[in-house]
Order: C-alpha cells, then sequence, then structure tokens
C-alpha cells in the first residue's frame, strides 16, 4: 500500500508525480499489469519453466564464451 503525506504549500500535480514514482518502487503498476489478463494455471507453468530454460541458455552461452 502505498501513502503519501501532501506537504504543506505543495502542489496537487507534485503530490501526484510522487505518488506515480512511489508506485513504480514499490511494483504497483507491474504488479497491476500482471494481473490485468487472466492466466490459466497451466500457462503459468509453461511460461515459467520457458524462463527457466531461457536462463540456463543464457548462463551455458556466458560460461562458453569465456572458457575459450
Amino acid at each position: 500500500m502505498v501513502n503519501i503525506k501532501v506537504r504543506e504549500g505543495e502542489s496537487i500535480e507534485e503530490a501526484i508525480r510522487r505518488f506515480k514514482r512511489e508506485c513504480e518502487r514499490n511494483g504497483v503498476i507491474q504488479e497491476i499489469k500482471k494481473r490485468e489478463f487472466y492466466k490459466a494455471p497451466s500457462v503459468l507453468k509453461k511460461e515459467k519453466l520457458a524462463e527457466i530454460k531461457r536462463k540456463i541458455r543464457r548462463k551455458m552461452l556466458k560460461d562458453s564464451r569465456w572458457a575459450k
């Protein structure tokens, strides 16, 4: 939960800007985008597995480049 207090003499635009910045820092925007559409559990599982495979592949490529 993001809370900000409007400072004395602060304009609404500045307070909104600070609020948006705090939302970005706390990952609120990313969470909203992630939950925007429903994904079936099987789809989430496939995406997670694909991400793991991608990370392993990148690591193997990085290691093989330095091994030469």
